[in-house]
């Protein structure tokens, strides 16, 4: 075993941790936290894939970017966290063998894979590959992204707007 595989078994372990625990737990910030974990175990299999470019961008939107948000969007709407729920026994030790039988499944599927001759040159300068594809042959599709990104700030912008006029509103009519 080399350093590769250890590391990919420790990333995959988390990853799959990370959900599991998503799954069963019941406080939401908990669960996003649990969210963050696995997006971050993630991205290290991308380093693993020699992907730094999709890794970035992984702790960057993902990990930091929709975490944030989600906490956010928690911490300023109201909601009733007072009720525990107890996760029972039986259904963690169900959660744990289902991702059990599915790593035994995978693993003996993909065991004695063989994809016969491997690209070697493909991860080399990976990001500056990238960004050449991204604005010269995709750079319709990058600034249309970038336009439905704008419509959509503008149209939370008024929604936020019209909620603050109707509870003026309706504070008026009291």
């Amino acid at each position: 075993m080399n350093g590769e595989l250890i590391a990919f078994f420790v990333l995959a372990l988390i990853t799959v941790s990370g959900a599991v625990l998503m799954i069963n737990l019941k406080k939401v910030v908990h669960i996003i936290v649990a969210l963050s974990f696995t997006f971050l175990s993630i991205a290290g299999l991308y380093v693993l894939l020699s992907a730094e470019f999709i890794a970035f961008v992984q702790v960057l939107i993902y990990s930091g970017a929709v975490s944030i948000v989600m906490l956010f969007g928690i911490m300023l709407t109201k909601h009733d966290d007072k009720s525990t729920v107890t996760v029972g026994f039986k259904r963690g030790l169900l959660s744990f063998a289902g991702v059990a039988a599915f790593f035994i499944i995978v693993f003996i599927g993909i065991n004695d894979l063989s994809f016969g001759q491997q690209a070697t040159s493909l991860h080399e300068f990976n990001t500056r590959q990238v960004g050449i594809e991204i604005f010269s042959k995709y750079v319709i599709p990058f600034e249309t992204v970038g336009v439905i990104l704008l419509v959509a700030l503008i149209g939370a912008i008024v929604l936020a707007k019209n909620e603050d006029e109707d509870e003026k509103e309706a504070k008026g009519n009291e």
